[in-house]
């Protein structure tokens, strides 16, 4: 079992920075495949980014690119999410998950086996 816990979110001005941490529990977070994912009110969850368990793969959707950067420091079982030049579309509720497969990264939310309880992102204009 995995215990995810999301923080950094906030309130900040169109143009400004966060940067999101996920601090897992358990031994095997090293192993897995990370996501961070995003849902605004009336819209469903999206994948923002993924890592794999070395971090040699990463994927970004198309609205972030070039803006956030997803890393992670497995000796301290957390994944970050930079983001920067933060947009008012941005503003969403994030959750940071993990695959248990671990070579590989999903787009889909459902190939995630746990999730945090999600933090604030408001994005002002």
């Amino acid at each position: 079992q995995v215990q995810l816990v999301e923080s950094g979110g906030g309130l900040v001005q169109a143009g400004g920075s966060l940067r999101l941490s996920c601090a897992a529990s358990g031994r095997t977070f090293s192993s897995y495949t990370m996501g961070w994912f995003r849902q605004a009110p009336g819209k469903e969850r999206g994948i923002v980014a993924a890592i794999t368990w070395s971090g040699g793969n990463t994927y970004y959707a198309d609205s972030v690119k070039g803006r956030f950067t997803i890393s992670r420091d497995n000796a301290k079982n957390t994944v970050y999410l930079q983001m920067n030049s933060l947009k008012p579309e941005d503003t969403a509720v994030y959750y940071c998950a993990a695959d248990r497969r671990s070579g590989s990264y999903s787009t889909y939310p459902t190939a995630y086996d746990y999730w945090g309880q999600g933090t604030q992102v408001t994005v002002s204009s």
